[in-house]
């Protein structure tokens, strides 16, 4: 992209959000003018204003939730990737949200250069997770092919190893030089792994 990436930020704690909002527009190449404290702002803003790049959007958030928001969300900005950042680590919200249409989901411990480094990645199309966040998807979807053996849950061999790699604590860039593929076909098996979360038990759950 040459223009700055925009991007907004949903996150009601006062101290956390400022400091990343601050330490995001210091990142060459992001810029975040706007942080929100609601979902409802939120929604109005993007009824008025040019949508971001990129919304990091917090799950415990007051009035609507931010697994609750995200089909609002995505009907006001469709072409906006949605990043999940929160303290939450449960099986089940990370499903609803990547079920819910997030393009990616990091935990608040993240520094800041990985945050800066999942927001150009969806900002490209792609889809950040995290090691913790992969070894959760990895575990959810060999349950879900258990409890459901009359259909194919399980994930390819390619897959597979795209996740182990991940839950190594490496990059879709180190796992993608690892297993001699490009870094776009790589963070397509990363989407075709999230989008298998759409058809399993454990998401609908």
């Amino acid at each position: 992209m040459t223009e700055p990436i925009h991007v907004w930020l949903i996150e009601d704690h006062k101290t956390y959000g400022e400091r990343l909002a601050k330490a995001l527009n210091r990142v060459d190449g992001i810029t975040c003018p706007q942080r929100f404290t609601a979902c409802e702002d939120a929604f109005a803003a993007l009824t008025s204003e040019t949508p971001p790049h990129v919304l990091l959007l917090d799950v415990g958030l007051p009035g609507i939730n931010g697994i609750d928001a995200l089909a609002r969300l995505r009907q006001l900005a469709p072409k906006t990737a949605i990043v999940i950042l929160t303290v939450f680590e449960e099986d089940d919200k990370i499903f609803r949200a990547i079920c819910a249409g997030a393009s990616g989901y990091l935990l608040k411990t993240a520094n800041t250069e990985d945050i800066a480094a999942a927001i150009r990645s969806a900002a490209t199309g792609g889809s950040p997770i995290n090691p913790t966040v992969a070894r959760r998807v990895l575990d959810m979807l060999g349950k879900a092919s258990t409890k459901a053996p009359q259909k194919d849950y399980g994930l390819t061999a390619r897959e597979k190893d795209i996740l182990q790699v991940l839950v190594q604590g490496h990059s879709t860039k180190e796992a993608a030089a690892q297993l001699h593929i490009s870094y776009h076909t790589a963070d397509g098996y990363i989407r075709d792994i999230l989008r298998s979360c759409k058809s399993t038990p454990a998401a609908a759950s």
